[in-house]
């Protein structure tokens, strides 16, 4: 058996390779006029490439002024372009909290949350619609978002939906929210990083008033710019209730305590558990409290005996202020202090230039004394992203030159090979530009992978150059030659990396969201410092390098020897 197995393979293996022999003679049959035309251009561009070269290095001035000038128009773009953490993601779900004035009840919310899903649920992009209306009945639910007067919908759009059709159903539906009435509702992407929602003002204070009439007006003031959606604030809508507030004095001179009173009043409301009823092996608490008619108002609270055992009945008015009133839904504390959160989502443009757009819109406030004022959220994470990234640039930028510096054994060439990262930016930066893309985190991501890309091309040609001087070759014939010599693998090189990152930069599939922009920063900075690097790296090289020829000869003959 074990023969048998071993003859089986052997020719299973021959088969397989006589297979793709055939299919590569097929392969190469077709695509030989391609090749012999490829063949014949790269020969040409040789060719065109050392008659040219000559002249650049004897223009050195024009052609570091041109790429100079190409790098300074490059970085003015810079502004314009904006700033932004991680480009929005569509994931075809998303979810909307549709939050009614505090007190609506649940058959309300029910239908208006059930007339938003079905006006929705038969466009064309919509898979289905999920609702729920009365939420958070959890003891550790969110008080601003929980209770009879919140709905929620979930949204799944049908698969191959792009972000565009995500954008224009979210559009749809907050112009139907509005339409019913419903001024607070917010839209949600599912949490697939763990970010901050993109813009957040934090206001500082002691004074819970204060710190409300400061919410309100940086609340009016985002709302006031179409910048900005679903704008939320943590004090802008409280919950009703009812306030006691004790005589203590006059309940003494009754015998009450503050604390009797107290106890008697939730025994009243929210009732006490008397006893346990056994069912099986269940325990089910039996509460005693007053009838709903009979604590169905403010006047029926101010009604209630606080001293049932009494001959003398004596009614919670007579010995409290009772008062209805609005309390604040939550109350946030960051360092002891007080904190109100508003928060909003990002209809259009970048994060940078919305930041920009909040301190500017709150800049003439006039808040009142007391309150401090951050804009934090993912502004705030982008401006400690944008420092690490321009600290993990500069050290992979440092790493490179240590590494080129062992190997050429030389602190100088290596110089001349880094000017190829500048050069990379300028067609990172155009590339982002044309496609209408911020610079984000994961486009800086693409400009660090640049750094070590982008080098290669500089590095065969230096060193190629090295070599030739080291066989007794003028500098500049030197350069000449190694240009001429090493353009053909700089531009197969060049060439299967562009192919390589074109599907990314194509932007199909889930996710091309996250993908395109590092797609786009390589694939352009790859290309144009290709272009200038074959210019600007040979003028570069001859303006530096001031050792003399025989400096190479004799250093690559005190290598032989060392060697032999």
């Amino acid at each position: 058996p074990f023969r048998l197995l071993r003859g089986l393979l052997f020719y299973l293996v021959r088969l397989v390779a006589r297979v793709v022999a055939l299919l590569g003679r097929l392969l190469a049959r077709v695509l030989a006029p391609l090749a012999t035309g490829l063949r014949g251009g790269e020969d040409r561009l040789e060719s065109y490439y050392a008659t040219i070269l000559p002249g650049v290095i004897a223009a050195p001035g024009r052609v570091l002024g041109a790429a100079l000038l190409a790098l300074a128009l490059s970085l003015l773009l810079l502004p314009g372009m904006g700033l932004d953490l991680v480009p929005q993601l569509a994931q075809g779900q998303f979810e909307a909290v549709l939050k009614l004035p505090p007190g609506t009840p649940l058959a309300r919310t029910d239908a208006l949350t059930r007339q938003v899903a079905e006006q929705h649920s038969k466009d064309a992009a919509v898979e289905s619609i999920f609702a729920v209306a009365g939420v958070g009945a959890r003891l550790d639910a969110n008080p601003t978002e929980s209770g009879e007067n919140v709905g929620r919908l979930l949204v799944d759009l049908k698969p191959g939906t792009n972000g565009a059709d995500e954008a224009r159903v979210m559009a749809a539906m907050r112009s139907t929210v509005n339409a019913l009435g419903i001024h607070d509702a917010t839209f949600a992407r599912p949490a697939l990083l763990s970010f901050d929602t993109p813009l957040e003002v934090e206001l500082a204070g002691y004074d819970l008033e204060r710190l409300r009439l400061a919410g309100n007006q940086v609340t009016r003031a985002l709302r006031g710019s179409d910048r900005f959606a679903d704008v939320k604030s943590t004090v802008e809508d409280g919950q009703p209730e009812v306030q006691i507030y004790f005589d203590q004095e006059r309940a003494a001179a009754l015998g009450l305590s503050t604390r009797q009173i107290a106890d008697q009043v939730v025994r009243k409301l929210r009732g006490e558990i008397a006893t346990r009823y056994s069912f099986r092996d269940r325990k089910i608490d039996v509460l005693v409290r007053a009838r709903a008619e009979d604590r169905a108002s403010i006047e029926d609270i101010r009604n209630i005996i606080v001293n049932p055992q009494s001959d003398k009945p004596v009614t919670l008015s007579a010995l409290a202020e009772i008062k209805l009133t609005e309390g604040p839904g939550e109350i946030r504390r960051a360092d002891q202090e007080r904190v109100a959160l508003i928060s909003a989502n990002l209809k259009y443009g970048d994060l940078g230039t919305a930041a920009a757009e909040v301190r500017r819109l709150t800049a003439g406030l006039g808040l009142p004394v007391g309150i401090t004022l951050r804009v934090a959220g993912q502004s705030e994470e982008l401006d400690a992203s944008v420092d690490s990234l321009v600290f993990a640039l500069v050290l992979a930028v440092f790493l490179v030159y240590l590494v080129m510096a062992s190997q050429f054994e030389s602190l100088l060439h290596p110089f001349v090979i880094l000017f190829s990262i500048p050069l990379a930016l300028v067609g990172s930066i155009v590339g982002l530009k044309l496609f209408g893309m911020p610079v984000s985190v994961i486009a800086a991501i693409g400009m660090i992978m640049l750094a070590g890309i982008v080098v290669n091309n500089a590095i065969v040609l230096i060193d190629y150059a090295n070599q030739l001087r080291a066989e007794g070759v003028a500098k500049i014939a030197a350069v000449v030659e190694a240009g001429r010599m090493r353009l053909r693998p700089i531009l197969m090189t060049t060439l299967t990396t562009l192919v390589g990152f074109l599907p990314l930069a194509i932007g199909l599939g889930d996710g091309a969201e996250i993908r395109q922009p590092m797609a786009i920063t390589v694939i352009f900075g790859l290309a144009v410092s290709t272009l200038l690097t074959l210019l600007v790296i040979p003028v570069m090289y001859v303006l530096l390098d001031r050792r003399p020829d025989r400096y190479y000869v004799e250093r690559a003959a005190r290598a032989a020897v060392v060697s032999g």
